[in-house]
């Protein structure tokens, strides 16, 4: 009979241990910071605008953030290559903790100006986010010998989903004494999270020699191009979730539709991370390596179908069950995106990898976004959610035909075998 608990052997590995407390701190604070700003930004817009154009001006700040990843990430990916990883994932969660004492510091300012600066500090989030992610995926690889990676990537995971779940929950608490008090409080996690990226002892790296950066780009760009199942995993998570996120639309929901507050607004945005967390917990214990591509679309189409109830639903507990379910089922695509990512890529070219991926990723969450932003503006908040869930189903049956490697996709030691051989 297997244990209810997940297996901790990983833990066994110091940096690896420091590197996932250090990930799950900062994205607390991260997911605190995203709730706090979401709800500012909505409720300083509605003391001079209508629901659709505050709800604009919240896909507005997504693509604030996404501006500098679509420009820099691959930039970002060669340099993870080239230089130290771990210090790269220093100086870039240093710069944003200043951004939190930033959004700390611009609270209580007149309306126009702390809008306008909320966006400035928004485009230099979005920097970091060029930078931080591929040198923080291109790095814990390292730290674990390969035939552990998989149950790291389902920790990593757990961890992500349990700050999802902590990160907004709190947050949304932390409004009764007011947003100073949550950014101030997401500060000192940044900042405890910071030393223990510290603390990391990573391996030497090995960086990479006499190859101008603009070849190192275009080798990572070749490899996810001719990657057909790499390809066809990030490209699906791109489509859906650009049409078919819902996250920043939650302030509207959560202030117009449903009615419950800023303290409501934080339950909703937990809501996806603790399906999430639900399905990773199961991961951790039992990592799946059959059908992986079959289970990814199939999960795809529930994630469509739940956005769609989620829609119609004026009922606040039941918005929450479909905000869970869009969760788990969104995990097992992150999941099975992330091992095919690792298990295939040599670990020379990871960051360029990564890069590549983060701005796909980057583009379904930031971008995506602004693209609620735009179809609440002429469709309504419910519209845009609607148009999502269907973007989504039909992706998950499109794909299939489209990317019939990735539908017949087995396991991941195949898929990394038959790359190997390329």
């Amino acid at each position: 009979m297997k244990s209810l608990i997940p297996s901790f052997e990983i833990f066994q590995y110091p940096a690896y241990r420091n590197f996932l407390i250090g990930r799950v701190l900062l994205a607390a604070a991260r997911q605190m910071v995203a709730v706090a700003v979401g709800w500012q930004v909505y409720d300083l817009a509605r003391e001079t605008r209508s629901i659709e154009e505050s709800a604009f001006l919240l896909g507005m700040i997504g693509l604030t953030m996404f501006l500098p990843v679509l420009l820099l990430s691959l930039i970002g990916g060669q340099v993870a290559d080239r230089y130290n990883r771990k210090t790269i994932l220093i100086i870039a969660n240093t710069l944003r903790v200043l951004v939190m004492v930033g959004l700390y510091i611009v609270t209580g300012w007149p309306t126009d100006l702390a809008l306008k600066s909320i966006f400035v500090l928004a485009g230099i989030l979005g920097v970091v986010n060029a930078f931080n992610p591929a040198a923080e995926s291109a790095l814990y690889p390292t730290l674990v010998p390969l035939p552990s990676l998989p149950q790291a990537i389902a920790w990593n995971s757990l961890g992500y989903q349990i700050a999802a779940i902590t990160g907004p929950a709190i947050g949304g608490f932390l409004f009764i004494g007011g947003l100073k008090l949550a950014y101030g409080v997401a500060t000192g996690i940044g900042v405890l999270a910071l030393l223990f990226f510290i603390l990391i002892n990573a391996p030497k790296h090995i960086p990479q020699k006499n190859v101008r950066g603009m070849t190192m780009i275009l080798d990572g760009l070749r490899y996810v191009r001719d990657n057909k199942v790499v390809l066809g995993a990030i490209s699906l998570d791109l489509v859906v979730v650009f049409f078919g996120g819902v996250t920043a639309l939650l302030p509207v929901f959560a202030r117009d539709i449903l009615e419950v507050g800023a303290e409501g607004l934080g339950l909703l945005r937990a809501a996806p991370a603790f399906g999430a967390a639900l399905v990773a917990f199961y991961l951790a214990m039992n990592p799946f390596n059959k059908r992986v591509g079959r289970n990814m679309l199939i999960a795809v189409g529930i994630y469509g179908l739940a956005m769609l109830g989620f829609a119609f639903s004026k009922i606040f507990w039941f918005s929450m069950f479909l905000l869970a379910v869009t969760g788990a089922a969104d995990m097992i695509s992150v999941y099975v995106r992330q091992s095919l990512i690792q298990m295939a890529t040599p670990d020379a070219m990871r960051g360029r990898v990564s890069s590549v991926s983060f701005i796909f990723i980057s583009a379904s969450n930031e971008l995506g976004e602004f693209e609620s932003g735009v179809a609440a503006r002429f469709l309504g908040p419910i519209g845009a959610v609607l148009l999502g869930g269907t973007v989504a189903v039909t992706a998950a049956l499109s794909w299939t035909s489209l990317f019939p490697a990735l539908s017949k996709a087995d396991t991941y030691n195949d898929i990394a075998a038959e790359e190997n051989k390329v």
